[in-house]
C-alpha cells in the first residue's frame, strides 16, 4: 500500500515537473515571438525611414540635375544670341532673345540656399527684361541690352555653375570706348557688338571653368 501512495506521489510531481517545463517553453517562445515581431516591424520602420530618406535625398537629386540643366539651357540660349549678334543678324537675335527669355523664365532655384535664391531671382527678372527687350528691337538697341544682360549671364554662371569652358571677353570700343564684354566658349574672338566691321576686336579677359 506504501508503495502504491509512493508510486503515485513520484507520477504526479513527474506530471507537475513537466507541465512547468512546457508552460516555461511555452513562455519562451512567446516572448521570442514577440520579440520576433517588434524587431520585424522596427526594421520595416527604420526600411520606410530610409526609403524616404533615400527618396528625399534622390529628389533633391533630381531636382538638383533638371535645375543645372535649365541653367545650361540659358547659357545655350545666350551663346546662340551671341552668334545671331556676331553675324549682325537681327531676326535671329530677335528670335533667340526670345528663346532666353523663356528659358530664363523656366529656371526654377529651388535646390539652392536662401541667398542664392535671392540673388538668382533678382538676375532672373533682370536678364528677362534685357531679353525681351532684344526680342523686340533693332540691332542697336539689341546690342545695348546684350551687354547687360551678358553680367546677369556672368552673375548666374557664377553661382550655378557650368559643365562648359567659358572665355569672358571684352571689346575696349564698344560704347564711346567704355567697352564691352561678352561670354563665349571658344577662345577665338568674334565680336558680338561690331560684327563683320570690328569682327577681331576684343581680348581674352578671363577664363571661367
Amino acid at each position: 500500500m506504501k508503495n502504491v501512495k509512493a508510486t503515485t506521489a513520484i507520477m504526479a510531481m513527474a506530471i507537475l515537473g513537466f507541465t512547468a517545463v512546457s508552460c516555461n517553453d511555452t513562455k519562451k517562445e512567446g516572448a521570442h515571438d514577440t520579440m520576433h515581431t517588434e524587431m520585424s516591424a522596427s526594421e520595416h520602420n527604420n526600411g520606410t525611414e530610409m526609403g524616404d530618406g533615400t527618396m528625399t535625398s534622390s529628389n533633391t537629386e533630381m531636382d538638383s540635375d533638371a535645375q543645372n540643366s535649365e541653367a545650361e539651357k540659358i547659357l545655350a540660349d545666350y551663346m546662340t544670341l551671341k552668334n545671331a549678334l556676331v553675324e549682325t543678324n537681327e531676326k535671329a537675335a530677335a528670335s533667340a532673345g526670345k528663346k532666353l527669355e523663356s528659358s530664363l523664365k523656366n529656371f526654377k532655384v529651388d535646390s539652392y540656399t536662401s541667398k542664392e535664391k535671392q540673388e538668382l531671382t533678382d538676375i532672373k527678372e533682370s536678364a528677362i527684361e534685357h531679353a525681351e527687350h532684344i526680342s523686340r528691337s533693332e540691332m542697336a538697341h539689341q546690342r545695348e541690352h546684350f551687354e547687360m544682360l551678358t553680367k546677369d549671364i556672368t552673375d548666374m554662371v557664377t553661382i550655378t555653375g557650368t559643365n562648359h569652358t567659358l572665355y569672358q571677353q571684352f571689346c575696349p570700343m564698344y560704347n564711346d570706348n567704355k567697352g564691352g564684354q561678352w561670354l563665349s566658349m571658344e577662345k577665338e574672338i568674334r565680336n558680338p557688338y561690331f560684327g563683320s566691321k570690328m569682327m577681331k576686336c576684343g581680348k581674352v579677359q578671363k577664363e571661367i571653368n
